[in-house]
């Protein structure tokens, strides 16, 4: 938000510096992130004067220049040499002198020297309104008023403004400070802490010359909806004539980045800025019938100022006549009821409009307009009729006319002012310092709030409605301690703390163990949004459409609905990343899924990987390999050992978003589900590549973690190492193996481990050999020759009739 230093002047007499007031700002909380000079001609005219031709005469070798002596009021008169038809003796013109810097029509800077022309002389220019930049004429040289003084400068001759803009990086809570009167409150609060002897008085603009001229044109208002508008103000201006704005107004508007339209237009932004209260001014001539605030029913169509159609909704608020929507209230206008060049007659508008109304319509609709920043927010309620009659009297001075109706003002329900009690002590606890009593009466003074009543515990206070952000009392602790000033509250050397006793199963703990266990591989942590596209329930059959939570008032329909699963956004990140020729990735989230069931809202928290492309970056030392499925499954194993699951078990998946998939189950719970993600899935991302994906269900794993852990002695008696060569049926895996050894011997079997597959040359058609390790062990003994042969003996036997097993 951008704030004019010369605008703040006309609400305060004060003569800081701007980097005074800056920095006063800022320490108010509304945080100054860049001072600019404006000027309303570029360079300020700087070094140009008023001259008086005293002669003027022929140049002797061009027949199109003419030889001028010009007094700048220096006492000596220069030579100027000058090519304008129109230039003679006894006129007053402008002249830039030596050394001045002026700017072209593209605003490249050209500096003023002392030269010769044609062999004569030249120690200045007489220039063209386009070379001062005060215009587009370039038919000659600028004539200016006789009666002004040589040596005059030009900026005091044409009024130029030089001004220093604030750019504000306003929060959403300070809805008081969206404008140029609320800067200046706060600052003359500001000003008041710093020197209580000081005693600012607030200029607010006077509205008491408003009258009523003639009562010639009223057009009657009907608000069907209060709720939705609960203050409208009209009035009628006839006589107007619409043109440019005098360059008082203009030169305010472009100081903070507003491009100037017409003077009623230039009149309700003025106001916007300055006051903070949003106007409309209709085109009178255009209404038909009466003025009616109202919703209309879905799909009703309007075409807005932009020229687009839109879609209403059946809570969008309406301005309308006898023949419909004529304006969005409080977001933006219609296209066939503004004002043109050819309106004579007007129907002001100002109002106060719900907040979340508008805000909702403003979002729906993909709009966002001065008005509706400042309407979503929360504007003063008291001050509708005071900026109506405002804009009135401006447009009165810039556009003319006269004032033909009453004042209409619908209030049915007065807004009212909030009360608050401020607890001496507990205000004292907060800020960390015994403030005075007086000091502190006197700062809510300067914040325009009332002490109603005042004892010894505390004060009880009057909060203006336009201050939306304070209605508790801490919320009036915060402002004592802003205007106060946080640097002037002392702090004590000491230090204290408690040290809080975490168990090692934190979320946090455990996140950073396996974050930084991921690092060590390469991943790379990612943050995705948990809002996303609802559309992403028809890429899997897990996710349904009635799961999904929607948003009320969602910033756009690509981001209406809360994510039922990481993968989606996972892949979103992966195909951005591609997109710009980064191919190979290894990603990590923490995050969760959110779901709308029956028995209400339900959260889970997750760990999910992704990883595509080579494993490696390309080097002269390595060979490019990608990433395949046993790497990635590599990974998962990792981790669940690092966490103390080591006694996992491999199932398959069998769903609609693996190509291949399986499960690591933990007793009967499902800890992790990875695998490749379908093809069909990865084009709607426009994914050529394979990418692995795992689920890591992160609420069990932490659960499981938080159980008691346990331990168990390192056995005395030695492990035995046995390893079978197993020629099998290629169609058989190795789970199958595993499954037949873990029945077989479940007490004295420690390890089973595939170390070896072969398929190819000296082996029958159909079949591979895989070689398996037996780790045998006994905790009470150390096991006899005679006992680990029967035991081998039983694998062998249960390989052959259940498996159809040989040993090689």
């Amino acid at each position: 938000m951008k704030i004019s230093y010369n605008w703040i002047k006309q609400f305060l007499k004060i003569d800081s510096t701007s980097e005074d007031v800056a920095s006063m700002l800022t320490d108010l909380g509304l945080e100054v992130e860049i001072v600019e000079k404006f000027q309303s001609v570029k360079g300020g005219l700087e070094g140009v004067v008023v001259g008086h031709v005293l002669t003027c005469e022929k140049h002797p070798d061009a027949d199109r220049l003419n030889i001028t002596t010009v007094d700048l009021g220096t006492g000596t008169p220069v030579q100027i040499v000058c090519g304008a038809s129109n230039v003679a003796a006894g006129q007053k013109v402008p002249v830039a002198t030596i050394g001045t810097k002026l700017f072209d029509k593209d605003g490249i800077e050209f500096e003023i020297k002392k030269g010769k022309i044609r062999g004569q002389e030249s120690h200045g220019m007489i220039c063209a309104e386009d070379e001062l930049g005060l215009g587009t004429s370039h038919d000659g040289i600028m004539i200016l008023d006789s009666k002004l003084q040589p040596g005059t400068p030009a900026a005091t001759v044409f009024n130029i403004e030089n001004d220093e803009v604030f750019e504000i990086g306003l929060t959403p809570n300070r809805a008081d400070a969206m404008s140029h009167m609320g800067v200046a409150r706060d600052l003359r609060a500001g000003l008041i802490q710093k020197n209580p002897t000081v005693s600012l008085e607030l200029i607010t603009p006077s509205v008491s010359k408003f009258k009523v001229d003639k009562r010639i044109l009223k057009i009657d208002i009907d608000v069907k909806n209060a709720t939705l508008a609960p203050r409208y103000c009209g009035v009628t201006i006839s006589g107007v004539t619409i043109k440019p704005s005098p360059s008082w107004l203009q030169n305010r508007l472009k100081s903070i980045g507003l491009t100037p339209k017409n003077n009623v237009i230039d009149v309700t932004n003025y106001v916007l800025h300055e006051l903070g209260q949003p106007l409309h001014a209709f085109d009178a001539s255009k209404i038909n019938g009466k003025v009616t605030v109202k919703t209309v029913e879905a799909g009703t169509k309007f075409t807005t100022l932009d020229d687009i159609e839109r879609t209403l909704h059946e809570e969008d608020l309406l301005i309308c006549d006898d023949k419909g929507p004529m304006c969005l209230a409080g977001v933006f206008g219609g296209k066939n009821s503004g004002v043109s060049e050819n309106t004579t007659t007007l129907f002001l508008e100002s109002a106060y409009f719900n907040p979340v109304a508008i805000r909702k319509t403003a979002k729906r609709h993909g709009l966002s307009t001065d008005a509706s920043f400042r309407f979503e927010r929360g504007i003063d309620p008291t001050i509708t009729e005071y900026a109506l009659k405002r804009a009135a009297l401006l447009i009165q001075e810039v556009a003319g006319g006269e004032i033909t109706s009453d004042v209409i003002d619908i209030y049915p329900k007065k807004i009212e002012d909030f009360t608050v009690f401020l607890n001496f002590e507990k205000a004292n606890k907060l800020i960390g310092q015994e403030l005075p009593k007086e000091t502190i009466k006197k700062i809510v003074a300067s914040l325009d709030i009332k002490v109603n009543s005042s004892s010894d515990a505390g004060l009880g206070l009057i909060i203006p409605a336009y201050r939306v952000d304070v209605q508790r009392e801490v919320d009036v602790i915060e402002e004592i301690l802003r205007v106060y000033g946080y640097n002037n509250i002392n702090f004590t050397k000491k230090f204290q703390a408690t040290v809080a006793k975490a168990p090692r199963t934190e979320d946090y703990k455990v996140q950073n163990i396996v974050a930084s266990q991921l690092n060590s591989f390469g991943f790379h942590e990612m943050m995705a949004n948990s809002l996303t596209t609802p559309d992403y329930v028809k890429l899997s059959d897990l996710l349904k459409e009635e799961y999904n939570v929607v948003m009320l008032n969602p910033l756009s329909n690509d981001l209406s609905a809360m994510r039922q699963s990481l993968l989606f956004s996972g892949l979103e990140a992966v195909s951005y990343n591609i997109n710009r020729k980064n191919s190979d990735l290894k990603l990590f989230e923490f995050g969760k899924s959110y779901r709308k069931l029956l028995s209400g809202f339900n959260e889970k928290k997750h760990l999910t990987l992704f990883s595509t492309g080579n494993r490696t970056l390309e080097s002269w030392t390595n060979t490019q390999k990608p990433t395949d499925f046993f790497l990635f499954k590599g990974y998962v194993n990792s981790i669940l050992s690092r966490l103390g699951f080591d006694k996992t078990q491999n199932t398959p998946v069998e769903n609609d978003v693996f190509a291949e998939g399986i499960g690591f189950t933990y007793g009967k719970d499902v800890l992790v589900e990875m695998g490749t993600v379908k093809k069909s899935i990865l084009k709607h991302f426009d994914i050529k590549q394979e990418v692995f994906y795992a689920d890591f269900n992160w609420d069990l794993v932490l659960k499981l973690l938080s159980n008691k852990i346990k331990y168990t002695a390192i056995p005395k008696y030695p492990e035995v190492r046995r390893d079978f060569a197993l020629l099998v049926d290629s169609t058989v895996a190795f789970e199958s193996v595993y499954k037949v050894a873990r029945q077989t011997e479940k007490s004295l079997l420690k390890e089973i481990n595939l170390f070896d597959v072969y398929e190819g040359q000296n082996l029958p058609e159909g079949k591979k050999s895989y070689a398996v390790s037996f780790i045998i062990q006994d905790a009470t003994k150390t096991l006899t020759d005679t006992q680990i042969d029967k035991i081998m003996s039983k694998l062998q036997n249960n390989f052959e009739s259940e498996l159809g097993a040989q040993l090689r």
